[in-house]
């Protein structure tokens, strides 16, 4: 049964890693239901044409700038430029088309996800979010737009291969934690329970975040599944979480 949100306590205390396990055993689960292996399609196609889209624009261009930057400098390497600007391109570009597919997710997948798992795994959790449409657009635009620039200003450190695991994880870790965080809870918390919930799960949620970037980082085609997987292991966390507070007060 919820509570009235001026009646609730606001406890800020961190519970630590409690839940993550169980919410990555739940989203597997829910995963292989036929609603989510659908799901599966949207950001995939999202990703897809970004990427065909940002190539055909910009990789001429990007290649064209990147070639006579090494010239510039008196940067040679021979036969090998013909494979090492590609990749460059490729490199500054398809992470770019995997953001775009993962706010298509949080925007579109994510209510199929939290009206899936409301119906199947939390049925007496009552919505009292409101209306998170433009919020959670809002939210997924600003951390689209940090991920671009922060991904493009960060590339010196891929010359030094520690350095470029660490831009790399850390950067996806930023995407999916901001993100998934706030649309996992939008539609079923109050305010006030986002906060408490926030406050006291943090860790919880940036352990998710990172799990995901380094899934995506060890297992490259992994990303076909993370954009929805992502969404349900921050839902089955958040919500289970918010049935606990719900409990307590």
């Amino acid at each position: 049964m919820s509570t009235h949100p001026e009646a609730l306590p606001v406890v800020v205390r961190s519970a630590g890693f409690e839940g993550v396990g169980l919410a990555i055993g739940r989203a597997l689960r829910s995963q292989c239901r036929g609603p989510m292996l659908l799901a599966l399609l949207l950001p995939l196609f999202v990703a897809v044409i970004s990427a065909i889209a940002l190539l055909w624009f910009f990789g001429a261009t990007l290649s064209d700038w990147l070639q006579s930057a090494a010239s510039s400098y008196n940067v040679t390497l021979g036969a090998v430029d013909g494979m090492l600007i590609p990749i460059v391109v490729g490199i500054i570009l398809l992470p770019i088309a995997g953001i775009l597919g993962l706010v298509a997710a949080a925007i579109f997948v994510m209510p199929l996800v939290l009206r899936h798992l409301n119906e199947r795994d939390y049925p007496g959790l009552q919505r009292l979010g409101g209306h998170v449409f433009f919020p959670s657009l809002w939210n997924a635009t600003w951390v689209m737009v940090v991920f671009a620039v922060g991904w493009v200003l960060s590339l010196p450190l891929w010359l030094v291969p520690p350095l470029a695991i660490v831009a790399h994880v850390g950067w996806w870790a930023f995407a999916f934690t901001k993100i998934m965080r706030l649309d996992a809870l939008a539609d079923h918390a109050t305010p006030q329970e986002r906060k408490i919930l926030q406050a006291r799960h943090n860790r919880g949620f940036w352990a998710l975040g990172t799990i995901c970037a380094l899934i995506n980082f060890l297992v490259p085609p992994a990303w076909f599944l993370l954009p929805v997987l992502s969404a349900l292991m921050f839902s089955h966390f958040g919500l289970e979480a918010l049935r606990r507070l719900r409990s307590e007060t």
